[in-house]
C-alpha cells in the first residue's frame, strides 16, 4: 500500500525548448501544442531552465502603450531586461524547481504548492529530462472507483496490515469518503485505522464511528462518547464492556 509515484502520473513526451530557441519559436511551441511553459533543455537532454507564457508577456507588457496613456505597472530593472529577451535562455527561470521519478504525488503536490508552480520537469539522477508532472497528473489519484478504494482497505488495511478478521469493520465508500462502522477489540486501533485509509490515494474523508471492546488508551485521555452520533472523522466511540 503506498502512493502513486510521479512516473505513473507524469506525460512521458514532453514538448521543449533550447537555450537558443528565439522567441518566436518558444510562442509556436506553446501556440502549437497548446501548452503554457516547457522545460529548456541543453544538447545533452539536460534541463538548465523553465519558460513560461508569463516570461513571454513580459515583453508584451513592456511594449508602450500605443495612445500615449501611463502605464500601471512600471517592470523592475531585472524585469525589463528578461523583457527584451530574444531567447529562451535570456527568458527562462533558473535553475528550475524539478521533481524525481521515484517521488509520490504527496510530496510532489507540496513541492508545487510551496514554490507556486503549475507543473515540474521531472529529471533523473543525472539531471536529464524524463517527463513533466502538472498539477492535473496529480489529481488523477482521486479519480480511483470507490469499488477499487474499498477493495484496498479490506485487502490491504484491514486484511494484510492490521490482520483484523473478515466482517469486523464494515466500509462504504461513494464519491471517496470513506464511512468506516463496526467494532474492534482494542481502542488505539481506531486512529490507526483511520489514519491508513486517509494515506490511500482516491480517499476524499474518512468518518468512523467504531466501537472499542478494550480501552488501551485510558480512559483519561479521551472520554469515550455515545454510539450513533454522527461520524466526522474525529468520533471516538463508545466503550463496549
Amino acid at each position: 500500500m503506498q502512493h502513486r509515484t510521479v512516473t505513473e502520473v507524469m506525460t512521458h513526451r514532453v514538448v521543449t525548448a533550447h537555450p537558443d530557441s528565439s522567441f518566436k519559436e518558444v510562442a509556436r511551441l506553446m501556440r502549437d501544442n497548446d501548452i503554457t511553459a516547457m522545460p529548456v533543455v541543453d544538447h545533452e537532454g539536460h534541463v538548465v531552465g523553465v519558460v513560461s507564457e508569463a516570461d513571454l508577456l513580459r515583453k508584451a507588457a513592456s511594449l508602450p502603450d500605443p495612445e500615449g496613456r501611463p502605464v500601471g505597472h512600471r517592470l523592475g530593472p531585472g524585469e525589463v531586461a528578461r523583457a527584451g529577451a530574444e531567447t529562451a535562455e535570456a527568458m527562462m527561470t533558473s535553475p528550475a524547481v524539478t521533481a524525481r521519478p521515484g517521488w509520490n504525488v504527496v510530496e510532489t503536490a507540496r513541492t508545487m504548492y510551496r514554490h507556486k508552480v503549475k507543473r515540474l520537469p521531472v529529471i533523473d539522477e543525472t539531471g536529464k529530462l524524463v517527463g513533466v508532472v502538472s498539477r492535473c497528473d496529480l489529481l488523477r489519484p482521486f479519480l480511483r472507483s470507490d469499488t477499487a478504494i474499498g477493495d484496498e482497505i479490506h485487502q490491504d488495511v484491514l486484511g494484510s496490515i492490521l490482520g483484523l478478521p473478515q466482517n469486523t469493520v464494515r466500509v462504504d465508500v461513494r464519491e471517496g469518503v470513506v464511512t468506516l462502522t463496526g467494532r474492534v477489540e482494542q481502542r488505539s486501533l481506531i486512529p490507526v485505522i483511520e489514519r491508513l485509509c486517509r494515506s490511500l490515494d482516491g480517499v476524499v474523508a474518512v468518518h468512523q464511528s467504531l466501537g472499542y471492546s478494550y480501552d488501551d488508551l485510558g480512559s483519561d485521555l479521551e472520554p469515550p462518547r455515545l454510539r450513533g452520533t454522527a461520524g466526522t472523522g474525529h468520533h471516538t466511540p463508545v466503550r463496549h464492556t
